[in-house]
């Protein structure tokens, strides 16, 4: 059997690895099924290319998965995954993130995109990927183990009335420019910094930090144009990251760091000028309308509260799918930060089990004066006398900080705990916290 070939599905239908050579083919294929007029194309055409490229320090031609008819050769249905690194408020794991899944029309409810999902959860296994993730529609992945439980991008909006203006005599106090390689290592630590506000995010080395800025094709859509902003002496006082590609009317920003001790009250609204005009030039350049500015910076940010009245148009987070098929393995992993959201918590120095169903399976959790003992996976027929039920998925909301146990408790009447006092427990382990997640593409 040919090396590349992973499954024969019958029907004159093969599973294989993509390669270089279905550059073309895989273009052209990812334009038709996700194309939403001729800019997006574009924007999914150059991330195509640069992803069969095999330049991406994180991706390799092979991570796509290609189902072909052998009788006309043809792509009929495909996917990838991009290996990454994530962390959980300082603690590296590692993630796999399935995108560009796409069947024609004459193929669809055939299983073939299930199909690939197990040789791609079989990758990530293989790869120590204890997460999955994936942007996409409303509820399809979720046939997959997947469930919404991570908050996607949302943020602020303004019109051209709440762009600040200079007063006379003034003068631009911030300036900005593309940030260059040499610009990396400030552009890393701002960003680490700005990191910490959130409960996930993605880990980016040197290495994706060279590649966002020097190896992605100009209108990749998921490559950001990244610009250092300078003081007027000319030092680093941040940076931003604002798409190629013009969300509709708006002109956006979705990262904004800034150097240690600088108010985001003074830099700010040389901001919003800089991206009022640059949406200027590029509505001119994609012939759109440029209408709105916007902070796409997750559902809390600094920015809105210093400036809320500039940003009077708001827009809830969506969601990323996420899949944690061993939930015990990825709280080992984060159980440092559990204890510490228990040691600052009324159950501080806590002694006992947590006995958690998720009704096929579940998990327990041992704590001892307020360090953790064990954490161990319980199969079906250990779930008696659970401490809490959580149906289905319901329960990585919480890991993921998405929303409080009262939250879920009001949504799913049966999602049960077995007293108050326990369902508080369970809320100081897992509180509610912000994440805004720039993943890697």
């Amino acid at each position: 059997m040919n090396k590349n070939i992973i499954r024969d599905l019958g029907e004159g239908l093969i599973l294989r690895h993509g390669t270089p050579a279905d550059e073309e083919t895989l273009v052209k294929f990812n334009r038709e099924i996700h194309g939403e007029g001729e800019w997006d194309e574009k924007g999914l055409e150059d991330w195509t290319r640069d992803l069969i490229s095999g330049d991406s320090p994180t991706f390799k031609p092979g991570d796509f998965t290609i189902v072909e008819d052998t009788a006309t050769g043809e792509i009929v249905s495909t996917c990838c995954t991009i290996s990454q690194t994530w962390s959980y408020e300082g603690i590296p794991f590692k993630v796999g993130r399935p995108e560009l899944v796409g069947t024609k029309k004459d193929y669809r409810r055939k299983g073939l995109v299930r199909q690939q999902f197990e040789v791609l959860h079989s990758w990530s296994a293989e790869r120590g990927e204890l997460v999955q993730v994936i942007t996409g529609i409303p509820y399809y992945y979720r046939q997959f183990g997947y469930e919404m439980t991570l908050a996607l991008s949302g943020g602020r909006a303004g019109y051209k009335a709440h762009v600040p203006e200079l007063k006379e005599g003034e003068t631009e106090p911030y300036a900005f420019r593309p940030a260059k390689v040499k610009d990396i290592p400030f552009i890393m630590a701002a960003y680490e910094a700005d990191c910490h506000r959130s409960l996930v995010s993605a880990i980016r080395d040197e290495a994706e930090w060279q590649y966002e800025l020097t190896g992605k094709r100009p209108y990749n859509i998921n490559r950001r144009d990244v610009y250092l902003i300078e003081n007027q002496d000319g030092n680093p006082a941040g940076f931003i990251a604002t798409p190629p590609i013009k969300w509709g009317n708006m002109s956006a920003l979705d990262w904004y760091g800034l150097a240690p001790g600088l108010a985001w009250a003074d830099v700010t609204p040389s901001v919003i000028r800089f991206l009022w005009q640059r949406g200027e030039e590029l509505a001119k350049e994609q012939e759109l309308a440029q209408k709105m500015f916007g902070f796409w910076l997750g559902e809390d940010h600094p920015v809105y509260h210093v400036i809320p009245t500039l940003l009077p148009r708001e827009r809830k987070p969506y969601a990323f799918f996420v899949r944690v098929p061993d939930v015990a393995a990825f709280l080992k992993v984060i159980g440092s930060r559990i204890e510490e959201n228990l040691a600052v918590s009324p159950f501080v120095n806590h002694t006992g089990k947590l006995k958690l169903s998720f009704y096929n399976n579940g998990v327990l959790l041992d704590f001892e004066k307020g360090k953790i003992k064990a954490i161990e996976p319980l199969a079906f027929d250990e779930l008696d006398k659970s401490d809490a039920s959580f149906p289905s998925l319901t329960f990585l909301h919480l890991v993921f900080g998405h929303r409080t146990i009262e939250e879920l408790t009001n949504i799913y009447a049966d999602l049960e705990t077995k007293d108050k006092e326990t369902r508080e427990l369970i809320g100081a382990l897992f509180p509610r916290k912000n994440s805004h997640v720039w993943p890697v593409s």
